[in-house]
């Protein structure tokens, strides 16, 4: 007979699960707003591109997610996704999405155990949990610079969340 997960890891990925689709829902607003010609464009030597940005999340959730919890090995080539690109930004979104999906799945999947346990990460000792926490604020702190770039950019407001009234109070 297997073993009954806890609560507590059920609810972490859950919580981790939705904290991930959040920014994908952003990101996919972002999508529809960049201008092709600026995709790969950088505000200055010092910023990445949108383009960069979702090679470096690709990157970064697969060394973290898939590898480092899910135990595939680890090809990352961090310092190629900060180089400057000719790829088509269609297939950089693809390739983005289908991490993401994978990601997902590893997360859903993983075991009590295989969140607690410690692992080498990037040169870092941290457990599964530590991980996919890493992987969730790391894809939420470059959702928002993708955001704030698209956003300067086009001198608009992105509507993340239109029609939802943030002022109610906690009760």
């Amino acid at each position: 007979m297997g073993q009954t997960p806890n609560i507590w890891s059920e609810e972490f990925k859950a919580q981790a699960l939705f904290r991930i689709d959040e920014s994908i829902r952003m990101l996919e607003i972002c999508r529809e707003r960049i201008p092709a010609d600026q995709f790969w464009l950088r505000p200055n030597a010092a910023s990445n591109s949108v383009g960069n940005l979702l090679l470096h999340l690709s990157g970064n959730i697969r060394q973290y997610v898939i590898s480092g919890l899910g135990g595939i090995p680890d090809t990352r080539q961090r310092d190629a996704e900060f180089e400057d690109c000719s790829i088509e930004p269609e297939r950089v979104w693809q390739a983005f999405s289908e991490t993401v999906a994978e990601a997902r799945i590893v997360i859903r999947q993983a075991r009590e155990s295989e969140l607690l346990e410690e692992r080498n990460v990037q040169g870092f000792r941290m457990s599964g949990l530590g991980m996919v926490l890493h992987a969730v604020e790391h894809l939420s702190y470059h959702t928002g610079q993708i955001a704030y770039s698209i956003k300067a950019w086009m001198n608009t407001d992105l509507g993340f969340y239109d029609g939802i009234d943030l002022t109610i109070k906690n009760s």
